[in-house]
C-alpha cells in the first residue's frame, strides 16, 4: 500500500452502516418526490462545495498519491463534478417533467404519459484513481433524480476520504447523503444492503464479485469496469498526428484511467517511425519525470511493483520494451516515478495483454488489414472505450458497426467523457449501465408508464359474457395495431 494508506479515520461499523440505510430508506419513504427546489438546491450545494474548497481537494489528493498534477485533479475530479452540476441545474425541470407519449388506436381517447419516480436510496461504491469526480458526480444525478445516497470511497486515499466525508457531514443531512469509511468487509456489507439501485466503479474481478452481492436483494446494478481499450491508427492517418492524442489517454494521472489507452494496433510499415514519434512526444510532454509536478505517481507500492512486474514478465518472454525516461533508468522506486514503457508485439501470453494495465505501460501491435483489428478485438472481452484515428469514412464506419465498446472517440481518446450529452458507460466484461447528465437521471429514476382512462370508452365492450361483438370488436383492434 502507499505511505498514507493507514487509515486516519475510523472505520464504519456494520451495525452503523445498517442504521444509516435505514435511516435513508426512512426519509425516503416520508419524501418519496421532492420537489424541484428541493433537489436543484441539493445540486447546487454540491456545486458550491466543490468550488469553494478545490484547493482543498486538489492537496488531499495530492497527497494520498505522492504527487498528483493539480491540473490533472482540476480537469478529471473538479471540472467533471462541476460540469455535471451546471449541467443538471440547467435542465432538471425539462428531466422531470412527465413525457406524454401516443396511446394505441384501440384505446382511444384515453392518455398515456411517463412519469420519472425517484427510486429511494442509492449505493455507491467509488474507487482510488479519481477519488472525489467518481464520488459526487453519480451523487449529483442521484440527488438531481430526488434520491438519497451513500458513498463508499476506497480505502487507499485516506486524506481524500476524510476530506468528502467532512464536506458531505457539513453540508448535508446524512439521512440525504453520506460518507461511510472502511475496507473489503466494510465493502462487502454495504453491496449487500438492499438498495433501490448501486453503482461500482472499478475492476471487472471484483465487479463480479458486487453483482453477485446484490443479486439476493434483486438490486439494479451500474458497473463501470474497465478493460482494455485499444486506439486503431488506419493507413489513412498519419500516426504522427496521434501522438499527441494517444500520449494524452495513456498518460493522463500515469495511466491509472479506465478509459485509457491500452493498446495501439499501427500498420507493420509504419511502427518505427511511431515508436520514435512517441518517444519525441513523451519528452516534449515531460522533459524530466523526478520532481516532476505534471508527472503523476503511481498511487501506491503494490500498483507499482505490478506494473514493473508486467514490463518483467513480458520482456522475459522475448517482447522488446521502449523504455522513455528522459532523467534515464527505468524509474524511481522511491517516489513511484514509473516512466513510459512501450510494449513492441506483445504475445497473448503475456501479462500485459491478459489484464487492464492501469498505468503508463503501453502495448504496441502491428497489422496488415483491417480484418485482422476487429477479428483480435472481438476475440477479446469487450472494451469500455475504442479509438479510432483514421480519415476513410468508410473503414471508420467498419470499425463502428463490426466491433463492440462502451464508448468511441474519432481521432481523440478520452474526451467522450467529457460530454454531459453522451451516456457513459461499458459493455459485457467492462460493465453495464450510464450514470452522466440525462443518461444518470434516467438510470437513477423509475419511469412509470401511466395510463388514464377517457370518461367515453369502450372497455365495457371487452367484458364478458363474449359475444359476437366482441370478436368484431378484437378483429377491428388487430387491424387497426
Amino acid at each position: 500500500m502507499n505511505s498514507y494508506a493507514t487509515p486516519i479515520v475510523p472505520d464504519t461499523s456494520i451495525d452503523d452502516l445498517k442504521a444509516l440505510f435505514t435511516c435513508q430508506k426512512a426519509a425516503s419513504n416520508a419524501n418519496p418526490y421532492p420537489s424541484y427546489e428541493e433537489r436543484c438546491g441539493n445540486v447546487e450545494k454540491l456545486l458550491k462545495l466543490t468550488e469553494k474548497h478545490k484547493h482543498d481537494i486538489c492537496n488531499v489528493i495530492d497527497k494520498d498519491f505522492g504527487n498528483r498534477s493539480v491540473r490533472e485533479t482540476t480537469l478529471s475530479d473538479l471540472f467533471l463534478v462541476i460540469q455535471g452540476a451546471k449541467h443538471a441545474r440547467r435542465h432538471l425541470r425539462k428531466w422531470m417533467r412527465p413525457r406524454r407519449v401516443g396511446t394505441s388506436l384501440h384505446s382511444l381517447p384515453a392518455t398515456c404519459k411517463v412519469v420519472p419516480q425517484p427510486l429511494g436510496v442509492i449505493g455507491n461504491i467509488a474507487p482510488w484513481n479519481y477519488p472525489y469526480a467518481i464520488a459526487l458526480l453519480p451523487a449529483v444525478h442521484a440527488l438531481a433524480a430526488g434520491n438519497r445516497m451513500m458513498i463508499k470511497p476506497s480505502e487507499v486515499t485516506v486524506h481524500t476520504t476524510e476530506l468528502l466525508g467532512n464536506l458531505v457531514s457539513d453540508n448535508f443531512d446524512e439521512d440525504l447523503l453520506a460518507v461511510v469509511t472502511g475496507g473489503a468487509e466494510l465493502g462487502n456489507a454495504f453491496a449487500e444492503l438492499p438498495f433501490d439501485h448501486l453503482i461500482f466503479t472499478g475492476s471487472t474481478a471484483v465487479g463480479r464479485k458486487i453483482a453477485q452481492a446484490a443479486a439476493p436483494n434483486l438490486t439494479p446494478v451500474t458497473l463501470e469496469l474497465g478493460g482494455k481499450s485499444p486506439a486503431i491508427i488506419d493507413h489513412s492517418y498519419n500516426p504522427a498526428k496521434a501522438v499527441s492524442s494517444i500520449l494524452r489517454g495513456k498518460v493522463l494521472n500515469c495511466g491509472q484511467t479506465c478509459i485509457g489507452v491500452d493498446y495501439v494496433f499501427v500498420p507493420t510499415e509504419k511502427l518505427d517511425g511511431f515508436v520514435g514519434d512517441m518517444k519525441k512526444g513523451f519528452t516534449k510532454f515531460f522533459p524530466n519525470l523526478d520532481g516532476n509536478v505534471d508527472y503523476t505517481t503511481i498511487v501506491s507500492d503494490r500498483h507499482y511493483d505490478r506494473l514493473r512486474n508486467l514490463v518483467t514478465d513480458a520482456r522475459d518472454k522475448g517482447a522488446k520494451v521502449v523504455t522513455v525516461n528522459p532523467d534515464g533508468g527505468e524509474g524511481n522506486t522511491n517516489n513511484r516515478i514509473l516512466p513510459l514503457n512501450m510494449v513492441i508485439n506483445p504475445s497473448d501470453d503475456m501479462a500485459v495483454m491478459q489484464e487492464e494495465v492501469f498505468g503508463p505501460v503501453l502495448s504496441i501491435k502491428t497489422y496488415d488489414s483491417l480484418d485482422e483489428v476487429t477479428g483480435y478485438i472481438n476475440s477479446h472481452d469487450r472494451p469500455l472505450a475504442l479509438y479510432w484515428f483514421g480519415h476513410d469514412r468508410a473503414r471508420e464506419k467498419h470499425m463502428l458497426q463490426n466491433t463492440w465498446a462502451g464508448g468511441m472517440c474519432v481521432n481523440e481518446t478520452l474526451f467522450h467523457v467529457f460530454q454531459e450529452k453522451l451516456p457513459f458507460g461499458g459493455i459485457g466484461a467492462s460493465g453495464m449501465g450510464t450514470h452522466t447528465g440525462k443518461a444518470g437521471f434516467d438510470s437513477f429514476s423509475a419511469h412509470k408508464p401511466v395510463f388514464r382512462q377517457a370518461r367515453l370508452n369502450s372497455a365495457n365492450l371487452l367484458n364478458p359474457p363474449y359475444s359476437r361483438l366482441t370478436d368484431t370488436l378484437l378483429a377491428v383492434m388487430k387491424k387497426i395495431v
